[in-house]
């Protein structure tokens, strides 16, 4: 009786373990919606560099040590308005030296020229041969060009002395000024006095991907048809605040980036308040209005050699992949399909890549899909698996 009773235990036990083993039936539950056609208003952002239209860097033109700072780092100057003061007494005596030295040639200048004359007349009477005259001339010729040359060398001292006083090219900002009073300073130095950016319009630069300018070209027949086409693009800052004045996208650049793949881009902003400054950071958000068109989540699509494709639901519960197009703009979220699906048909939208072509599924609604889910993590949270009872 004990023997009987052990196998028959043994046989309870290998039955249970041969039912534990059993794997559960694949889910074919996704969820699935009906796309209709509507009007899509979406917004593409973009990481953005902000530069004011000119930023120039303010070198001297001659050397020496500066002996004062007329303005400071953060200030707004004028066209022409003095910035720096570098030790001029080197230039100022250049000045004087070249102005005696033009005196000097005007003189002689005008005590050939009486030379000449006097020798024109006893060359009338025949007192001195034509070589006598020639010569007096020739001297005459030389000094004029001698008091030439003085006076572009006092142009030059005078161009010197002007340019100990550095001044503003345009209107601007005062950028970082790295020298102080006493710094040696000269056109070869390795960084500028400072630089000046002019910020009454800025420069906004983002960069597109290849194949999205490639889509927006394509769609608009050219690069300059779509830059026209393009609508008046809004710029966040870098604490998330929205710029009050809208930007125009004026550029696309010429050369695709081979290390990324993308496209810089700029638009320009006016700036009268000057609130955006050179070298500041933000995102342009570019606004997409489409009309008769269907919005289906990102998630509900995957791409094979830059196509993208869904999954469409037919009456027998089969699946079938479908190529459709879609708008290079997008809010991260959702794609606007131009062509490939119809208002009516119904797609999948969720667990897209367990799909096969044919595959016949059970369809539910994304509720139901987000309730399983979440039903699911809590299970799981308990300890419970689906292979549990």
């Amino acid at each position: 009786m004990k023997k009987i009773a052990l196998w028959m235990m043994t046989a309870a036990l290998l039955t249970g373990c041969g039912k534990s083993q059993q794997m559960p039936e694949a889910n074919k539950d996704f969820a699935v919606v009906t796309v209709q056609a509507t009007t899509a208003d979406l917004e593409t952002s973009y990481p953005a560099t902000i530069k004011g239209m000119q930023d120039i860097e303010i070198r001297p033109k001659v050397g020496g040590y500066l002996t004062k700072l007329l303005v400071d780092e953060g200030a707004s100057v004028r066209k022409g308005q003095p910035l720096f003061l570098i030790d001029s007494e080197v230039y100022q005596a250049a000045v004087k030296q070249a102005e005696a030295q033009v005196r000097v040639m005007k003189a002689n200048v005008a005590t050939q020229k009486l030379t000449v004359e006097n020798k024109q007349m006893l060359f009338k009477q025949n007192i001195i041969s034509n070589y006598d005259m020639q010569m007096a001339k020739n001297t005459l010729a030389s000094y004029e060009a001698q008091l030439a040359a003085a006076e572009a060398q006092l142009m030059s001292a005078r161009d010197n002395l002007r340019w100990c006083t550095v001044t503003a090219p345009a209107d601007g900002v005062v950028g970082m000024i790295p020298y102080r009073v006493g710094s040696l300073v000269s056109a070869s130095s390795a960084q500028p006095l400072t630089t000046v950016s002019s910020i009454n319009q800025m420069y906004v630069y983002f960069s597109m991907t290849e194949n999205q300018l490639l889509a927006l070209t394509r769609e608009s027949g050219g690069v300059q048809a779509a830059l026209k086409n393009m609508p008046q693009v809004r710029l966040v800052l870098s604490d998330g605040t929205e710029f009050g004045e809208t930007g125009t996208v004026s550029t696309v650049s010429g050369v695709i980036d081979p290390s990324t793949g993308s496209v810089q881009m700029r638009a320009t902003f006016n700036n009268a308040s000057h609130l955006l400054r050179s070298g500041a950071t933000g995102s342009v958000l570019i606004p997409t209005h489409a009309n008769n068109v269907i919005l289906i989540p990102q998630k509900a699509t995957y791409e094979i050699q830059n196509k993208r494709f869904v999954y469409v639901m037919g009456a027998d519960k089969k699946v079938t992949s479908r190529e459709i197009q879609v708008l290079p703009q997008h809010n991260g979220q959702q794609f606007v399909v131009t062509s490939g699906l119809k208002a009516g048909e119904q797609v999948v939208v969720d667990g897209v890549n367990q799909l096969t072509n044919g595959m016949t599924i059970n369809p539910i609604t994304p509720k139901q899909a987000t309730d399983a889910q979440n039903k699911a993590k809590a299970d799981l949270k308990d300890g419970k698996t689906p292979f549990s009872k």
